[in-house]
């Protein structure tokens, strides 16, 4: 339905139905699903219904970028269903009374505004005046209700003037006992439905109250998002789809170009060989009014064993502040990530703008080595809470069946990625657990002081891998699965052996609750191979 074909009277009522269900509470807990659903109504209001298409809404809405490839990429169709199921909610509940109601037809993106035609005893009941002649008109109507349904009572209406007064005032009588009965009737019938009414929703909010209606337990969090590179040149997109921007906002400094260098614990090494260095520099980055999640990334790429004086640790120590508090002081890149050539996130929750609508971000020496940046990350947070970490052994994003936002596989070192075709029992989303890690690895996964869970997912497969790579002895050998797992040197799994443990599903899940990393902010979970070879399939850490 293009503009032109709705005249002024109807896309005024549109759009008073747009704002009621934006305003709704099932919509105000969905900042997501309300932006995606106020594109969608915009774009229809304007007569661009040519514009509603998936590759549109995935760069405009969820600011996937030029490089969003849909077919990799399914958050538009999982959010539009999404979408669905909030409407079909809210229309059956809050807004079951509204004239008009939103659909997205399955398939498409165009949202309709249909009419609804509602049944006469589904009305509002009137309260019936005292006054004798204001009550005539109400019985005389329904009394032509009655008359309908009802021959007897339309005959007795109908007879001529020449029957008796007595039979006249009887048949009156009679047609006011049976309109009174059915007013009465429907009066019963409403408060009925209004009190079961009120008993589904009570029901309803019973069942519903202890879920969280944080949507960050799903898909990333709505609002702007910020990547950029420091020194760079030129944007890049990294192997998750995101879209890192070009080197801007910054004061001071030197744009440097390291050597083309393995950078270790991450799948961009080409984003750690750029850097912005220099004595002091500052990034003042202009920010909507809200709470995000700073990210700060560093690789020491100029010490390291290799250089004419091994060792590196202690040779460049920086301060950070962000709006004049200090984040890291005494920093030292190398000590904190383990070694020189190696991708280091440092995690800063509950960051806000200044009262000048910028974060200002500041970098400084403090024993004469310049300081050193790769990249700024800032997204939308939560208030003093680090967002969710899912990581798969994978090379693209993946969302699962529930919604959920997971990650290509980040943070690694050692081991090998496999991928196996053949589905998974056990699981209503096979798909989610089609790779996996395998061999002796670790992973140091960046978080914010606080306490965790962790799940881990482990697969048990009786098939050989997709990799052609692997010979036959090495797929029979990657078959056995006995292993331990530590936590920052804490025992979370010992001897455990995978077959016997998926004799009842091929999935199988750990968790493991009140963890704390370590004094780097890390999580370091080794898989240590005690039989074969150490696995996983996918990692999923939440602050508690």
């Amino acid at each position: 339905m293009a503009a032109a074909q709705i005249d002024s009277v109807d896309e005024k009522a549109m759009r008073a139905e747009l704002r009621a269900v934006l305003a709704a509470a099932e919509f105000a807990r969905a900042p997501r699903m309300a932006r995606l659903l106020a594109y969608l109504c915009e774009n229809l209001f304007a007569g661009k219904t040519a514009q509603i298409k998936e590759y549109s809404i995935g760069v405009e809405v969820f600011e996937r970028g030029d490089s969003f490839d849909q077919d990799a990429d399914s958050i538009v169709r999982v959010e539009a269903n999404r979408l669905r199921k909030r409407l079909a909610e809210y229309y059956a509940g809050a807004g079951a009374k509204h004239a008009l109601q939103i659909t997205i037809p399955v398939g498409q993106y165009v949202p309709r505004f249909t009419p609804v035609v509602r049944d006469p005893g589904e009305g509002a009941i009137r309260k019936q005046p005292e006054e004798s002649g204001q009550a005539r008109p109400a019985m005389d109507a329904a009394a032509q209700s009655v008359s309908a349904a009802n021959p007897l009572a339309a005959s007795l209406a109908d007879r001529p003037a020449c029957i008796p007064a007595k039979t006249v005032r009887r048949g009156y009588r009679l047609l006011w006992s049976l309109a009174a009965a059915v007013v009465a009737l429907l009066a019963v019938a409403y408060a009925w439905r209004v009190s079961l009414k009120k008993a589904e929703t009570s029901a309803s909010q019973r069942m519903t109250a202890p879920v969280p209606s944080e949507e960050f337990l799903l898909g990333p969090p709505a609002g702007p998002e910020i990547r950029i590179l420091a020194g760079a040149r030129r944007s890049r997109v990294d192997h998750a789809g995101k879209l890192w921007s070009a080197d801007a906002w910054f004061t001071g400094g030197t744009a440097v170009t390291s050597a083309v260098l393995p950078i270790a614990r991450t799948q961009d090494q080409a984003f750690y060989r750029t850097s912005r260095q220099g004595l002091f520099f500052r990034y003042d980055i202009p920010l909507k009014k809200g709470v995000y999640e700073l990210r700060l990334h560093f690789a020491e790429t100029v010490y390291n064993p290799e250089a004419a004086d091994a060792g590196a640790e202690g040779r460049r120590l920086m301060t950070v502040r962000a709006n004049g508090k200090t984040l890291l002081s005494g920093f030292d890149i190398v000590a904190d990530a383990g070694g020189s050539q190696t991708a280091d996130v440092k995690i800063f929750p509950g960051t806000v703008p200044a009262a000048d609508g910028a974060l200002h971000l500041e970098f400084a020496s403090e024993n004469g080595e310049p300081a050193i940046l790769s990249a700024i990350e800032i997204l939308p947070g939560l208030n003093r809470r680090a967002l969710p970490v899912r990581i798969l052994p994978r090379q693209t994003p993946y969302y699962s069946d529930d919604s959920r936002w997971w990650s290509p596989d980040n943070y690694e070192v050692g081991g090998r990625m496999a991928a196996y075709s053949a589905p998974v029992a056990g699981t209503d989303d096979p798909e989610l657990f089609a790779s996996e890690r395998w061999g002796n690895f670790t992973y140091a996964i960046p978080v914010p002081a606080g306490r965790y869970t962790v799940t881990l997912y482990f697969v048990a497969r009786r098939v050989d891998p997709d990799q052609p790579s692997l010979s036959g002895s090495e797929a029979k050998r990657a078959a056995a699965r006995v292993f331990n797992v530590f936590c920052n040197g804490k025992t979370l799994l010992e001897n455990f052996d995978l077959a016997k443990e998926a004799r009842q599903t091929s999935v199988v899940q750990r968790r493991f609750t009140d963890l704390a990393p370590n004094a780097q902010g890390k999580l370091f979970l080794s898989f240590v191979p005690v039989a074969g070879y150490a696995t996983v399939s996918g990692i999923e850490v939440l602050a508690e």
